[in-house]
């Protein structure tokens, strides 16, 4: 295991509200990101400037900005998916914008109205004209192990968009398991591509927990020094686009694993079970991540 301590990106504010039977009002969102900020993560993506018609559960990011009380030492992130979602979100006091497209046609014509490939070209634009606005920018590849209208995804695939971002100057690259169908072996086969063809690149992984792989595939990702992990509060989440795409992995539940595993993470576990308790009060039901209910261990 190569990796000595792991940044966790909190997803549950955007990812992973984003599908949500319950629409919660942008003030109880800015509320859950600056709570979830004082539990030690290193980044909270508060919000998605994406159409509120096709996502009305993402309405009104900016005020979810403008909301945001900025704790020292937490980046704060925002997804966006096209030109319009990105001029919104440079108006806005962001420090990283995360920009998002499917590795396949099929997904990036349902999510996007594109061809992957032209979402790729759009995108690298996107990554320099954020840069010239003074903004980080991330890439995220989207289904990049498995896409659910195409299945299989050419490991090539996703290895040629790595180092197409990568020469684009993204200041990080992710890869996303958006409908949950990843191994580890997967996973050790597209990160030592990805060391590889894009040296120095911050990497990050976005993993749902659909079939009960996505801790084992975070952990695999340790074998490769992996920069960043996403996790959301509780392990809620989907995405809208993808059927039969089920939560993110719960960082409260990932936490417990790499503390045990001694990967320094920054994050004060009592406090994220805190949070996860909090949050399943305000949508008035069970939700799937297990620490919140069983417990850390040794119990305190």
């Amino acid at each position: 295991m190569k990796a000595p301590a792991v940044r966790i990106c909190e997803v549950g504010p955007r990812d992973g509200l984003q599908n949500d039977a319950i629409v919660l009002p942008p003030s109880t969102r800015a509320e859950l990101t600056n709570r979830l900020a004082t539990t030690g993560v290193s980044r909270v993506e508060a919000a998605s400037f994406v159409h509120p018609g096709k996502v009305p559960a993402m309405a009104g990011a900016e005020e979810v900005f403008a909301g945001v009380e900025r704790r020292p030492g937490v980046e704060y992130s925002a997804l966006v998916l096209n030109q319009r979602g990105l001029d919104r979100a440079l108006e806005c006091d962001i420090d990283l914008i995360n920009i998002a497209f499917p590795v396949t046609d099929e997904f990036c014509r349902r999510n996007q109205n594109t061809t992957s490939n032209e979402a790729a070209e759009s995108t690298a634009a996107m990554v320099s004209a954020g840069q010239a606005r003074g903004k980080r920018v991330a890439v995220t590849l989207a289904a990049a192990f498995g896409c659910p209208f195409e299945g299989d995804v050419d490991p090539g695939r996703v290895i040629d968009l790595i180092t197409m971002m990568a020469e684009a100057g993204a200041d990080e690259i992710s890869l996303a398991d958006t409908i949950g169908v990843g191994s580890p072996k997967q996973v050790h086969r597209l990160l030592g591509a990805a060391r590889t063809s894009a040296p120095g690149t911050t990497l990050g992984l976005h993993l749902h927990n659909t079939r009960n792989t996505g801790y084992a595939n975070a952990y695999a990702a340790l074998e490769h020094s992996i920069d960043i992990l996403d996790a959301s509060v509780a392990g809620i989440g989907g995405c809208p686009f993808a059927p039969n795409a089920t939560g993110n992995i719960a960082t409260e539940d990932l936490v417990y694993l790499l503390d045990k595993e001694g990967v320094e993470t920054g994050v004060d576990i009592e406090a994220m079970i805190s949070m996860a308790e909090w949050l399943t009060e305000i949508l008035g039901r069970g939700l799937p991540g297990l620490l919140h209910r069983a417990g850390p261990f040794p119990s305190k």
